[in-house]
C-alpha cells in the first residue's frame, strides 16, 4: 500500500484519482468511478466529488493509497 499526502483540507476523489494515476483526466476519473472500480474504505464510490481525509483508504483494481 502506497501513502500519499494530502492536505489538512482533504481533496476530492477525482483529483486523488488523476494525482495517483488511476486516471490521467476528469473524463477518465469520471468513467472509471462509473463502472465502481473504486472504493474508499471497503465500499464502493461513484462521486467523483466525494470529499476524502487523512486515514481514508483509496483502492483502484489492485493498487491501493493510504491518505496521509
Amino acid at each position: 500500500m502506497d501513502e500519499v499526502s494530502i492536505g489538512a483540507d482533504g481533496i476530492r476523489l477525482g483529483q486523488l484519482l488523476k494525482l495517483v494515476g488511476f486516471a490521467d483526466s476528469g473524463g477518465t476519473a469520471k468513467e472509471v468511478l462509473a463502472l465502481e472500480l473504486v472504493s474508499v474504505n471497503g465500499v464502493a464510490e461513484t462521486r467523483r466529488g466525494a470529499q476524502l481525509k487523512v486515514g481514508d483508504v483509496v483502492t483502484c483494481g489492485q493498487q491501493t493509497v493510504l491518505l496521509v
